[in-house]
C-alpha cells in the first residue's frame, strides 16, 4: 500500500470518528464521493495524486493529502491549547471535518506540467477550490454550521466560528511549514536545476521512498540527499536521452 493510500485510509478513520451525525455523514459522503456534482468539468489529476500547491507548498505528486492529514493533527493540538489554555471549548468534529475538506477541491485546480516537471495551474477552470467546496456542501445538504467553519478557513467572511479561527491557523501554519521544508530542500541542490528538472526528480523521489524519507535527510544528511538527488538527476537524463 502506497502512503497516499494510507493517508486516504487514514482520512477516512478519523472522519468515522466524528460523532454528530449529520457532520459526519457530510464529510464521508465527499470522501467517499469527492467528484463536483454541479460541475461536468473533469479534473485532469486524481485527489491522491494532486498537489497542494504547484510550487509554493507540497509541490509534489500526494502533497495535498500530506497537507490536509498534517492540518488536521495540528487543528487537534490548537484545539487543545485553546481549551486548556484560554478556556475555550472547541468542537472537535467540526475542526477534523473543516480540516479534512478545506482543501479538498485543489485537485481541479491542477495539471501536469510537461516542460518543467511537477504540476501548474489548468487554464480552462475557473472556481477556486474554496467556493468549489461551498457550493459541494450546499448541494449536498451538509449543515450549516459546518458550512460556516469551512467557509471561515480561507478568511472568505468574516471569522465568528472558534473552530473556523482553529483550522485557519492550523492551515497557515502548515502552508508555511511546507514552504520553508521545501525551500531548505531546493537550496540543497540549486546547483543542479541548470542540468536537472528538480521539480520532475524530486517529485519522482518524494512518490518513491515517501516525503519522510526525504524530508528528514535535508537536515540529517544532507550529502546523502545530494547524491540521492544527483543520481536521479542522472537516471532521468539517460531516460530522456533514451526517448530522444
Amino acid at each position: 500500500m502506497s502512503w497516499r493510500v494510507r493517508l486516504i485510509e487514514e482520512l477516512k478513520r478519523l472522519a468515522n470518528h466524528v460523532e454528530d451525525s449529520e457532520v459526519k455523514r457530510a464529510l464521508l459522503d465527499i470522501l467517499e464521493r469527492p467528484e463536483l456534482t454541479y460541475s461536468n468539468t473533469n479534473p485532469l489529476v486524481k485527489l491522491e495524486d494532486s498537489p497542494a500547491a504547484p510550487r509554493k507548498h507540497h509541490f509534489f505528486t500526494g502533497g495535498l493529502l500530506l497537507h490536509t492529514f498534517s492540518v488536521v493533527k495540528l487543528a487537534e493540538k490548537v484545539s487543545q491549547v485553546v481549551e486548556e489554555v484560554y478556556g475555550i471549548r472547541v468542537n472537535r468534529d467540526l475542526v477534523i471535518a473543516a480540516s479534512i475538506l478545506h482543501d479538498i477541491y485543489k485537485y481541479y485546480q491542477y495539471m501536469k506540467d510537461n516542460t518543467y516537471g511537477g504540476y501548474k495551474i489548468r487554464e480552462d477552470w475557473y472556481l477556486a477550490h474554496n467556493y468549489a467546496i461551498i457550493g459541494e456542501l450546499i448541494m449536498r445538504k451538509a449543515p450549516e454550521k459546518l458550512i460556516r467553519v469551512v467557509s471561515e478557513v480561507h478568511g472568505d467572511v468574516p471569522l465568528t466560528t472558534i473552530e473556523g479561527l482553529v483550522v485557519h491557523l492550523a492551515d497557515s501554519l502548515d502552508a508555511r511549514l511546507g514552504e520553508i521544508l521545501q525551500n531548505t530542500m531546493l537550496s540543497r541542490i540549486r546547483e543542479l536545476e541548470t542540468t536537472c528538472q528538480l521539480y520532475k526528480v524530486l517529485d519522482k523521489l518524494i512518490v518513491e521512498h515517501e516525503p519522510g524519507k526525504i524530508f528528514s535527510l535535508i537536515f540529517e544528511k544532507p550529502e546523502e540527499f545530494r547524491k540521492i538527488v544527483l543520481k536521479a538527476c542522472l537516471s532521468d537524463s539517460l531516460e530522456s536521452s533514451t526517448k530522444m
